[in-house]
């Protein structure tokens, strides 16, 4: 098992801060904030928040099935958004780890042909990534345990027996 490092609650309000200050001090004022889910759906939010931008809007990427588990390629997930919500507007995309870079690298050719600019934001990068993020609260090369998945899921008694 790899290395890991662990975020707290104290640390996602403290990081999520941080990254909009960065935001609001590079002058880049973002008519909307796009989340990834479901990593970026929470920092999104608090950063909507912090930058008094109301329109949030989000778009389901699914790259991870574990663990350093992954697909071949990213995939977006239904409902997907309608990029033409996005014509020329100044659009600041979140997620929560750009570690490879390709779902920010997809998210950001989705959007291309439509925004008038994007830019990126992530609570952690890591060295590897194909993409470096406009703003980052932290750099890493290990793996992140996230308050809000570090934890099996809750199933249903049925769910935990099924296999048995």
């Amino acid at each position: 098992m790899a290395a890991h490092e662990r975020f707290s609650w104290a640390e996602f309000g403290e990081a999520c801060r941080e990254l909009s200050r960065q935001v609001v001090d590079s002058g880049f004022r973002p008519d909307v904030l796009l989340g990834i889910a479901r990593g970026g759906l929470l920092p999104a939010g608090a950063m909507a928040y912090a930058l008094d931008c109301k329109n949030l809007f989000t778009i389901n990427v699914e790259f991870y099935t574990g663990e350093d588990a992954r697909l071949d390629v990213p995939v977006m997930l239904p409902p997907v958004l309608n990029a033409a919500d996005l014509d020329n507007l100044e659009v600041l995309i979140v997620d929560d780890v750009a570690d490879t870079g390709k779902t920010l690298e997809l998210v950001e050719a989705f959007c291309a042909d439509h925004v008038a600019q994007t830019r990126t934001a992530v609570l952690y990068h890591k060295p590897r990534s194909i993409i470096r993020p406009d703003y980052s609260w932290r750099q890493t090369e290990l793996w992140i345990d996230f308050p809000w998945s570090s934890e099996p899921p809750i199933t249903r008694p049925s769910d935990r027996t099924a296999g048995a």
